[in-house]
Order: structure tokens, then C-alpha cells, then sequence
């Protein structure tokens, strides 16, 4: 498999990283950016070909995929090869949609789109996949495997489910990172020194994660587990159901998930 990236920012530095620390041949990726600052340090980290414009690397590809801003991914797709049609197209640019992609593709249907988050930039990743009818099983196992190398790969029946992906995983490393802020404030306010205050916060969220991770049990049941009755996590608790923590969360993550919704609407506007 050969792959041509359009695009090479920080979540394409990422997938090629995580594709070659699986073995992939440097020899098989090409990066195309006009950003020489970009070029100058995929080259240097990972020793792929790179070019400022579509050349017979990019021509040559067995996969394209689109790793551009949103507002820069028509313009930028009319400099490709003829042959664009014979590719499987894969698209993790936020809020493109992929009829709008089909329509500015002339009609091809080959695409995948993705909805990848920020922890893959450490290989722990999760992404949220949408393929068209088009896309028969190999080209989505290479979909998979080219996602799957920085992380978790999660497939949707439909594509109006990247929304709510969007929402939850693409924007839930804020919410973590939030959450972890507000213990870290609460620890270094009761008198904790702030670097043991994030140490807390910090080993706290990623030791639960872990557990959660690896556990038989639900993550309801652990947290059962933990909360002994008349005890201080219940105290913690029972303040969470009386304010609606989750009913609020709720609403956010609705409101995300409407955004995204948006989003698409007017990116995919001719």
C-alpha cells in the first residue's frame, strides 16, 4: 500500500510515525504541503518523500488521504492527478462531509471519513470511521490500518454518528483536561504545593482510565466499588446528582454534537 497525505500537519506527522513504528516502508509514504516549515520536519523525522504540490509519488498512491483545514480542502484537491478517481480517499478533515467531498471529487465514492483525537499524537488515540457503500472490505482494512496505528478504530453505520464521535472523543480530551484542572485547583487550594496538587489530578484520572480500561467490570460498577456507603465519594456524589452533573453534561455534549452538525452544514456549502 502506498499513501500519498495531503496535508502534514500535527495528525498526519502522527499517523506516519505510528504507521512506520508498525513497520510501514518510509519508501511508500509521500507528503504533499505548501508549508515548508511542515515539509522540512517530516523529512527530517520520519524520511519520507515530501513536495510542495501533487508530483508521481502522489500520482503513483494506492490511498490519498486529506489531512488539510477545512476551508483549504477543495482548492487544494484541484491540483491532484487525473487518476484520483482509481484511489481510496480518506478524509480526517473536521466537518466535511462526505457527499460535499463526492461532489468536489466529481462524483467519486470511494471515501472514508474519520474523526481521529489528539492523545494519537502519543499512539493513544481513538477514531470514529464512516465508509460509503463503494468502499469494499480491503480498502476499509486499509482504512483501518492506517488509523489503527495510533490508536483504537470505533466503525459507524452512519455518517450523522461522527457528530456525536465528535463530541465525545474528538472534543473529550478538553473535558479530561478540564477535569483535571479543577482537582489539581482543589488540591494546591486546601494547601497541596502544585506540582504534588498535578501529580494528583494527573495519576488520578490516568490510573482510573487505565483500570477502567482493563477491567471485566463496567465503569458503573467500579465506581460502585468505590463509593462505600456514608462515606466521602458518596458525599462527593450525592452533591454531583443534586446539582444535575450529568443532566448538564448531557446538554454540553448535545450542544458539541449540534455544532458539529453546523459545521458540516456550512462547510459543505458550493
Amino acid at each position: 500500500m502506498k499513501i500519498a497525505f495531503l496535508g502534514g500537519g500535527n495528525m498526519a506527522n502522527a499517523l506516519i510515525g505510528g504507521l512506520l513504528a508498525k513497520g510501514f516502508d518510509a519508501r511508500a509514504i509521500s507528503v504533499v504541503d505548501v508549508s515548508p516549515a511542515a515539509r522540512e520536519r517530516i523529512a527530517a523525522q520520519h524520511g519520507v518523500r515530501v513536495s510542495t504540490a501533487p508530483d508521481a509519488a502522489t500520482g503513483g498512491s494506492d490511498v490519498l488521504l486529506l489531512a488539510v483545514k477545512p476551508q483549504d480542502v477543495r482548492a487544494a484537491l484541484s491540483g491532484f492527478p487525473a487518476n484520483l478517481k482509481e484511489k481510496l480517499v480518506i478524509s480526517i478533515v473536521a466537518g466535511v462531509r462526505l457527499e460535499a467531498l463526492s461532489r468536489w471529487l466529481d462524483g467519486h465514492r470511494r471515501l472514508v471519513r474519520c474523526m481521529p483525537n489528539t492523545p494519537a499524537l502519543i499512539g493513544a488515540g481513538v477514531s470514529g470511521l464512516y465508509a460509503l457503500a463503494e468502499v469494499g472490505p480491503a480498502e476499509r482494512a486499509k482504512a483501518e490500518t492506517i488509523l489503527g496505528a495510533v490508536g483504537e478504530v470505533v466503525w459507524l453505520a452512519e455518517e450523522r454518528l461522527l457528530d456525536a464521535v465528535t463530541a465525545v472523543s474528538g472534543s473529550g480530551p478538553a473535558y479530561v483536561f478540564w477535569f483535571i484542572e479543577q482537582l489539581a485547583a482543589f488540591a494546591e487550594q486546601s494547601g497541596i504545593p502544585r506540582q504534588h496538587a498535578l501529580t494528583l489530578a494527573l495519576h488520578t484520572v490516568l490510573g482510573a482510565a487505565k483500570l477502567a480500561a482493563t477491567s471485566a467490570e463496567s465503569p458503573a460498577e467500579l465506581r460502585r466499588k468505590v463509593t462505600s456507603r456514608g462515606g466521602t465519594t458518596e458525599a462527593a456524589l450525592e452533591v454531583f446528582d443534586a446539582e444535575q452533573l450529568a443532566q448538564r453534561f448531557a446538554r454540553a455534549l448535545e450542544a458539541a454534537r449540534e455544532r458539529g452538525a453546523a459545521l458540516g452544514d456550512e462547510l459543505g456549502k458550493d
